[in-house]
């Protein structure tokens, strides 16, 4: 076999012309995928981290019992919020845990009334991780000691006919299902650009929310991690050290989003394999072009006492050694190319109206390494680059020495 790789490696270099291109082919295809998982994870960050972010965090961890009764958002609260956040923060991945509280109710106007979700938050806390608060247009943000006053969407206050300063009413149940009734001024309104998530969620300071709802301490931590993806591996290590705590991701949370994810990675991954079975066949057409090149070179081979099997396999490593390379060389233009663009990312601003999730692009979309599918992808590149050879190898091997010998 030592025989063979030594042959198969000088081969593919005697016709270095021939060689760089197949392997400028096949480097180029891995450094493309790469660019697109990196460009699409990117997305995925950008559009999906920040729904993700806007819905109440990457992790939620609520008291025991809570996701029994999830439908109706009961107001249990925590038994040690600051011992839940302190383990948040402990982790490396976490950019911020915020303290919370969460439940439904009846936001009402002269336009009527509108069901809401009620959420009480550390607003200088979120800040730096909840696009709300830094997408308020009109107004300002909530301040950790506000009374009486409210943060809502433009959507809402479109639809309820309300302005910056206009006073509403709040209606919800309180730990003990008493009803709770408050006047509270709008003091700011943030524009998303999707007026049905702000139609969906007011927001008030988590001491007006413990003080209307009669809630001593809070009944939710929001954790914000750096991207999508951590979640798993963080709750891991949270668990072991807050036992009777139920500490879940987005995912069981809001199921519809973590649906759309999947669905839109696996349609993803469809295309991928389209494209790169796309490149296989140009792949396959170079090297069964240079089968006919060296047809003089297979009589030789063959007079020279080679069998018909041991011809085919010679060409065979040729591919996998020309794949390797290609490999090779693809991972480094790839590695390039996404590292240029994650120090300066791609605008897609202008884009923000093509389509209303669009709208949660802050600015910039900045690529991955994208090494998420590295394996697969030169996995499928390797692959590719040994299967293309077995017709060349076949046709290389069927060919009778004499025959060869004479071909010009």
């Amino acid at each position: 076999m030592n025989l063979y790789l030594r042959l198969a490696w000088r081969n593919i270099w005697r016709h270095k012309r021939r060689t760089i291109i197949i392997v400028l082919a096949m480097s180029m295809t891995l450094a493309l995928m790469m660019f697109y998982d990196g460009l699409m994870n990117g997305f995925t960050d950008a559009i999906y981290g920040n729904a993700v972010k806007v819905l109440g965090g990457n992790i939620q961890v609520h008291a025991e019992g809570y996701r029994a009764q999830a439908n109706s958002s009961p107001l249990i609260p925590l038994a040690d919020p600051l011992a839940v956040v302190k383990a948040a923060e402990s982790n490396p991945q976490t950019l911020a845990a915020t303290q919370r509280i969460t439940t439904g109710g009846l936001i009402t106007s002269r336009e009527g009334a509108f069901a809401v979700g009620i959420t009480g938050v550390e607003p200088e806390k979120e800040m730096t991780v909840n696009i709300i608060g830094q997408n308020v247009k009109e107004g300002r943000n909530l301040a950790s000691d506000d009374l009486d006053n409210i943060l809502i969407g433009k959507g809402l206050a479109d639809a309820m006919g309300v302005k910056l300063g206009d006073r509403v009413t709040l209606v919800g149940r309180s730990q003990h299902e008493q009803m709770r009734q408050r006047t509270m001024t709008i003091v700011g309104i943030f524009d998303l650009g999707m007026a049905d998530i702000e139609k969906q969620t007011v927001y008030m300071s988590l001491g007006e929310a413990q003080a209307l709802y009669d809630v001593s301490s809070s009944t939710e931590v929001a954790i914000f991690l750096e991207r999508l993806g951590q979640e798993s591996a963080v709750i891991k290590e949270m668990k072991p050290g807050l036992p009777g705590y139920e500490i879940e991701s987005f995912q069981a949370n809001y199921p519809d989003l973590a649906s759309a994810i999947n669905t839109k990675g696996g349609v993803m991954d469809v295309f991928s394999v389209i494209i790169i079975a796309i490149a296989g066949v140009g792949i396959l057409n170079l090297l069964l072009m240079a089968v006919y090149e060296r047809t003089r070179e297979i009589g030789v081979l063959g007079a020279m006492g080679l069998k018909p099997n041991q011809i085919s396999l010679l060409f065979i490593l040729e591919g996998i050694m020309i794949g390797l390379v290609g490999v090779a060389v693809g991972i480094v233009f790839g590695l390039a190319l996404n590292g240029g663009l994650r120090s300066v990312g791609l605008d897609f601003s202008s884009y923000s109206n093509v389509a209303s999730y669009m709208a949660l692009i802050q600015s910039r979309i900045y690529p991955t390494w994208g090494i998420e599918k590295l394996l697969m992808r030169a996995s499928m590149i390797a692959i590719i680059s040994a299967l293309a050879a077995l017709i060349p190898a076949f046709e290389a091997g069927r060919r009778e020495p004499a025959e060869a010998l004479h071909f010009v």
